[in-house]
């Protein structure tokens, strides 16, 4: 049966991201969501030490009329904090996690949509590795890195997912919300996962996304420690109901 969307939560983690933001709030409210589906903008700034918050700021002055809320922590915890904090504030239907760079196009969100309206999926993930969109060629490890990690996570879940660690993840709101998710930082990712997994008749899907992704001198956070916490979050996770 197919699904009514009233409204879209775009839930966005920010941490010293100036020369970005702006650009990607341009680009979220350029679009036209399918079925006149309303967009709620949610930014957390994690205590970003550059002018991210000024130019938050001057976006919501110079458009005054678009549904954004922002929020600001006093210190900074992380993206799995800011996502809690995002999560916790979300009032549509469901919500999609929208990294505050531009490696990732807002346009598809409705895509990421197209099996939710179709009354198919409760969760969508975006795949950077299926479909046939661009995708920027970066690194070899951390492509293997990303696929190991991936691979982990669906030998503990018992999905077949093929890019666990993707920005964009599309949730009903309330599943999203009725879980006890506790990771601060990038173990974000297969925590919310593995749960995920758990819902009972949660049903999961994926589409296919482009990715216009960043080296680090270009601002890339990510790196192999964070790997590390991943593979160990997997582990915590996949074996105990914490």
């Amino acid at each position: 049966m197919p699904m009514s969307i009233k409204k879209l939560s775009i839930v966005i983690p920010v941490f010293n991201e100036e020369k970005t933001i702006y650009v990607l709030l341009n680009r979220i409210q350029d679009i036209n969501l399918n079925d006149n589906i309303l967009k709620e903008i949610i930014i957390i700034n994690d205590c970003s030490d550059d002018n991210t918050a000024g130019e938050i700021e001057k976006y919501i002055k110079d458009y005054p009329v678009c549904d954004i809320q922002c929020y600001h922590h006093e210190k900074n915890r992380g993206k799995g904090a800011a996502l809690h904090t995002g999560i916790s504030h979300a009032s549509g239907e469901y919500l999609v996690i929208q990294d505050a760079d531009t490696e990732y196009d807002p346009i598809e969100y409705n895509d990421l949509l197209k099996p939710v309206i179709a009354g198919f999926a409760d969760v969508v993930y975006g795949s950077r590795f299926i479909g046939s969109n661009p995708h920027r060629i970066l690194f070899f490890w951390h492509t293997i890195g990303n696929r190991f990690l991936t691979f982990l996570t669906n030998l503990f879940s018992n999905l077949n997912l093929t890019d666990m660690e993707t920005c964009y993840k599309l949730f009903n709101t309330k599943i999203i919300q009725s879980l006890d998710l506790k990771e601060k930082r990038f173990g974000f990712e297969p925590e919310v996962t593995i749960k995920v997994s758990r819902v009972p008749k949660v049903r999961i899907y994926e589409v296919g996304i482009s990715y216009y992704g960043r080296g680090y001198e270009e601002g890339k956070k990510i790196g192999w420690k964070d790997g590390f916490r991943a593979i160990y979050c997997i582990i915590k996770y996949g074996l105990f109901r914490v």
